[in-house]
């Protein structure tokens, strides 16, 4: 069900992309606005794993330096059929955990130094369930996709508001009516990235739920994930907005962001799923 609704979100903002493409620049300027885009998450894809890393000064640990972590980051990694990740510690009070790599073979699983100290190996074995799941379905592929469609749209209404306010007006079927032009130009990037949180929130489900079926044992993510959000209310991170959805929880205190535009499911509805997945075991 998570990977029909996927489909059928992906499927809904690249519709947008093409009746905003249309609209606003034409079919120049939806060229030229999706080979930007393609161009700046074709390189995020390619190399955001060492960026994300160095940005976050995330240091390589080895199994003798780290034997508890990387033996269940390896255990689950043979449930899930994957190869072993890279594993990197992160040295940071705020309790959390991500996965990067353009696919399998190249992938990486960090963790805060917050979240080993809080968790108990079991839940932590939830967590890190979570993120070989976004590993194993590809996630960084399909956000990237997102990304580069949301970042199309968002260039092109950049073009249409400057085109207004220099007079230059739409060429195309709404010419003669600006009003129209400006108000696509500011309604399109919005329901563009509402698009793409909920494909992000969709693919944090999937995760949950496979994550769950790694650690054979879905309360165990489920009691993780409510001790995780009330660390993140102690110690809340600053990071950037633009890799917030990589986390397992959002990294930012739930008192500082609306729901609205959080990349991140509610972790009362992430729990109540996991917990309805353990009554049906």
């Amino acid at each position: 069900m998570s990977a029909l609704k996927t489909g059928i979100l992906m499927f809904a903002i690249f519709v947008l992309l093409l009746l905003v493409g249309g609209m606003l620049g034409g079919q120049q300027g939806l060229i030229i606005g999706f080979a930007i885009a393609l161009a700046i998450n074709g390189f995020a894809y390619w190399f955001s794993d060492k960026m994300i890393l160095a940005m976050y000064h995330a240091h390589q640990v080895t199994a003798e330096q780290a034997p508890r972590l990387h033996a269940i980051v390896q255990t689950l990694a043979e449930r899930a059929n994957l190869p072993m990740p890279k594993v990197y510690v992160i040295d940071s009070p705020n309790p959390n955990a991500f996965a990067t790599g353009r696919n399998p073979k190249h992938a990486a699983v960090a963790v805060t130094s917050g979240i080993l100290n809080l968790l108990t190996e079991d839940q932590l074995s939830g967590v890190i369930g979570h993120e070989l799941a976004h590993v194993e379905h590809r996630d960084i592929l399909i956000s990237t996709v997102a990304a580069t469609i949301a970042g199309t749209i968002s260039f092109l209404a950049t073009m249409a508001r400057w085109s207004l306010i220099f007079g230059g007006g739409g060429r195309g079927r709404n010419r003669g009516n600006p009003i129209a032009l400006l108000v696509i130009a500011i309604i399109a990037p919005l329901v563009a990235l509402f698009i793409q949180l909920w494909i992000s929130r969709t693919r944090e489900y999937a995760a949950d739920a496979r994550g769950a079926q790694l650690a054979r044992n879905p309360l165990l993510l489920a009691r993780a994930l409510q001790r995780l959000e009330h660390g993140v209310e102690l110690h809340p991170a600053e990071v950037s907005p633009a890799t917030a959805h990589m986390f397992i929880v959002s990294p930012f205190s739930a008192k500082t962001i609306s729901t609205m535009f959080s990349t991140h499911p509610s972790t009362e509805d992430r729990v109540a799923r996991l917990e309805k997945m353990a009554e049906a075991q």
